[in-house]
């Protein structure tokens, strides 16, 4: 009788365009940058939420803008539902507070780090899939409000110890009174997203495509003029160019105003500029905006965005409910880092010790790693007692363990990037030796 053997295809395990697996020596340092914003955030007296990653498409469609809605990841769900993949984390945030305001207490401080989807096309530091840090203030229209946000900002840059960065800063509404006088309040969005491609093209082609928009030369140049204010100037010299161009003081002059004094008060003004170039090509926005560049790797664009967004509650609840908020981009952050080459990268160790035992030492061993622990010292046991040594090595050379600790005949600890090893009659005098950098 004859017998057949089903052969399987292999399927080869190859990930999406845009999408990227994360191996240990990847998110080890992620996890212990997102741990640094986290302390920074709770010490502000901010809290974690999160939300779904689908939403029905209605939520999400045009609070972006144009070009956002075109990279949203859309598609029926079983149920036949026209759902969504979220593109950032702000516009679920929203849809979040009509839902949960009487639950949160107001004004409400929040921070949420999780992935959001964009099919964009894929360059250096930005991704399909991709992770943002928000943290956001909602329920407040002040400057004391804008400031804390910006405060934050300049915490979490500085707590990551990251050396040479820019907050550049402008006014939304200031740009909006000035377009309104020069009598292109019809054309603002347009001109707002094409002015927001102005480091990706160069100011000729801002300025080709504005012509194109305002059918007048003249209106063009005075766009650019407005954009490239602050070229060189200090703050308040930018601001009052800017505000002598939109006709005069008027309210947002009066709030860009009160936050640099508070930046001043907070003794962090020297990291802010005023860059009347900086729209955020997002809709939403109503106030203040930001953006965030490394200063010596300033192609790579920014790693952190925000502004003020007032009216996006409404669009889902009758309450009153405006916000402030930025966004790090993590992934993009952490490439800047890398080529900076950032200690915070350098250590992505699994454990801090790797105890090596016999077949007979197993209870000892775990004796000894449950001490460690209990002191704070990441301990991993090698789960293979009859391994050769030269596997245990590979093992935790791969792994980055600095340490190695075996138990017989004396408790041994040697230091892998060094090779001294050195014997103790305890764990509690060798735990004193090891050192946790």
């Amino acid at each position: 009788m004859a017998s057949y053997v089903i052969i399987k295809a292999m399927i080869e395990p190859v990930v999406l365009k845009g999408f990227r697996d994360s191996l240990p020596k990847d998110e080890i340092p992620k996890k212990r940058i997102i741990r640094k914003l986290e302390d920074v955030f709770s010490s502000y007296g901010f809290v974690p939420i999160d939300t779904p990653v689908l939403e029905y498409t209605k939520i999400l469609l045009g609070k972006g803008g144009g070009e956002t809605d075109k990279q949203i990841f859309r598609f029926q769900d079983n149920g036949g539902r026209d759902v969504a993949m979220r593109f950032d984390l702000t516009v679920p945030f929203a849809r979040f507070l009509a839902a949960h305001h009487d639950e949160v207490g107001i004004p409400f401080k929040r921070y949420h780090i999780n992935k959001v989807w964009r099919g964009e096309n894929p360059q250096k530091g930005r991704y399909r899939e991709f992770v943002q840090c928000d943290f956001d203030i909602v329920g407040a229209d002040n400057a004391e409000s804008d400031y804390e946000i910006l405060s934050m900002m300049h915490r979490s840059f500085s707590a990551l110890g990251i050396k040479g960065y820019t907050f550049h800063i402008s006014h939304r509404a200031l740009f909006s009174i000035f377009l309104e006088n020069m009598g292109l309040k019809d054309a603002a969005v347009d001109i707002l997203r094409t002015v927001d491609k102005l480091r990706k093209i160069g100011e000729d082609e801002v300025r080709s495509l504005l012509e194109e928009i305002t059918g007048d030369k003249a209106k063009a140049d005075a766009v650019i003029q407005y954009i490239t204010a602050g070229d060189g100037s200090s703050f308040m010299d930018t601001l009052e160019k800017l505000t002598k161009l939109a006709g005069g003081e008027n309210e947002a002059s009066a709030r860009m105003r009160e936050i640099y004094s508070l930046l001043e008060a907070g003794g962090i003004e020297s990291s802010f500029v005023f860059d009347p170039s900086i729209t955020r090509g997002l809709d939403y926005y109503t106030g203040i905006v930001y953006e965030t560049f490394l200063d010596a790797l300033p192609s790579l664009g920014s790693v952190c965005s925000g502004g003020r967004y007032n009216n996006l509650a409404s669009l889902y609840t009758k309450e009153e409910l405006p916000g402030v908020g930025s966004s790090i981009g993590l992934d993009r952050l952490m490439a800047g880092l890398e080529e900076l080459g950032s200690p915070l990268l350098a250590n992505a160790s699994s454990a801090d010790v790797l105890i090596v035992h016999g077949k007979e030492e197993t209870g000892k061993a775990v004796e000894c790693a449950e001490k460690l622990r209990g002191c704070g010292i990441r301990t991993d046991i090698y789960l293979n007692p009859e391994a050769k040594m030269k596997k245990i090595y590979s093992y935790a050379e791969m792994k980055a363990i600095p340490y190695m600790l075996t138990l017989s005949p004396a408790l041994t600890l040697k230091d892998l990037r060094t090779r001294e090893a050195k014997e103790y009659a305890s764990i509690s005098d060798l735990q004193k030796e090891i050192r946790l950098d």
